[in-house]
C-alpha cells in the first residue's frame, strides 16, 4: 500500500511537471506569438503610415503633373498662337515690302519721267529763244514757267489797232516759231489771246473778249495753215482782259496786256499712266 500511494504521487509529480512545462512553453509561445503580433502591428502601422505619406506625395506629383501639363499646353497654344500671329506678320510685312519697293519703282520712274520732261521743256525754250533771237523784247518775250514755255507777242509785232489781221512782221515771226513747233510733235500749243481793259465795239467785234478769240485763231490759221504745225496739237482761246499782266492805268501797261501767247506744254499722259 505504501508502495502504491508513493508510486502514486510520483505520477502525480511527474504528470504536474509535465504540464507545468507544457504551460510555460504554451505561454512562451503565447507570449513570442504575440510579441511578433504586436511587431507586426508595428509594422503594418508604419507601413500605413508610408503608405499614406507615399499617397499624399503622389497626389502631390498628380497634381503638378496636372499643372505641368496645363501650363505646357498653355505654352503650346500660346507658342501656336505666336508663330501664327508672326507668320500673319511676316505676310504682311512682305506685303509692305513689295509695296514699298512698287511704290520706290514708280517714284524712280516718276522722278526719271519729270528729269525728262524738264529736259525737254529746257531744250524747247533754247530752241525757241533761238529761233526767235532777232526780234525785239518790246515785240516778244519767251520765258519758262510751271514747266511750260510761254512766247508771249506783243500786239505791236501782231496786229495793227482794233485789226485781227496779223501782219507781215507777225508772219515772220510766227513762221520762225513754226519751224520749232514742227520737230515737237509730243507737245500741245495754246494760242491765248489778251486785251487791255479799253472796250471796243465795232461792226466786226463787240467787245474784248470777240477781239482776243478772233486773234487768237488768225495765229491759229497762220501756224497750221499757211506754216504746217499739226492742228490737233493747237488750241485757241481769249482771255478778254481778264489776265493782265500790267497795270491797265498807263499806256505802256495797256501796250503789254494786248498781247497774243503762245505756251507749249509737254504732253502728261506718261506721268499720268505712271500716277495711275
Amino acid at each position: 500500500m505504501t508502495k502504491i500511494i508513493y508510486l502514486f504521487c510520483i505520477m502525480v509529480l511527474t504528470f504536474s511537471c509535465v504540464s507545468k512545462n507544457k504551460f510555460t512553453i504554451a505561454e512562451n509561445g503565447r507570449l513570442a506569438a504575440l510579441s511578433r503580433e504586436r511587431a507586426l502591428q508595428k509594422d503594418l502601422n508604419h507601413a500605413k503610415e508610408e503608405n499614406e505619406r507615399l499617397q499624399q506625395q503622389t497626389n502631390r506629383l498628380i497634381q503638378d503633373t496636372i499643372r505641368m501639363g496645363k501650363s505646357l499646353r498653355d505654352y503650346r497654344q500660346s507658342l501656336y498662337s505666336n508663330l501664327s500671329a508672326q507668320e500673319k506678320l511676316n505676310v504682311l510685312l512682305k506685303e509692305k515690302m513689295d509695296k514699298l519697293t512698287e511704290r520706290e519703282a514708280t517714284i524712280n520712274e516718276l522722278q526719271n519721267e519729270i528729269n525728262a520732261q524738264k529736259e525737254k521743256v529746257h531744250a524747247l525754250l533754247n530752241s525757241v529763244k533761238e529761233a526767235l533771237l532777232g526780234f525785239n523784247s518790246d515785240e516778244l518775250s519767251v520765258t519758262q514757267k510751271n514747266g511750260k514755255v510761254y512766247v508771249a507777242m506783243s500786239n505791236k509785232l501782231l496786229f495793227q489797232s482794233g485789226s485781227a489781221t496779223v501782219n507781215k512782221q507777225g508772219k515772220t515771226a510766227l513762221g520762225k516759231l513754226a519751224e520749232v513747233l514742227k520737230k515737237q510733235a509730243d507737245i500741245d500749243i495754246l494760242i491765248e489771246g489778251h486785251t487791255d481793259t479799253q472796250p471796243i465795239k465795232t461792226v466786226q467785234f463787240k467787245d474784248n473778249w470777240d477781239l482776243s478769240v478772233v486773234r487768237a485763231t488768225s495765229v491759229v490759221r497762220i501756224l497750221t495753215e499757211e506754216y504746217g504745225v499739226n492742228p490737233l496739237q493747237i488750241v485757241p482761246s481769249g482771255r478778254g482782259e481778264y489776265m493782265p499782266i500790267d497795270n491797265n492805268n498807263s499806256p505802256e501797261g495797256r501796250a503789254r496786256n494786248r498781247r497774243t501767247e503762245i505756251i507749249m506744254a509737254p504732253r502728261l499722259e506718261k506721268l499720268m499712266n505712271i500716277l495711275k
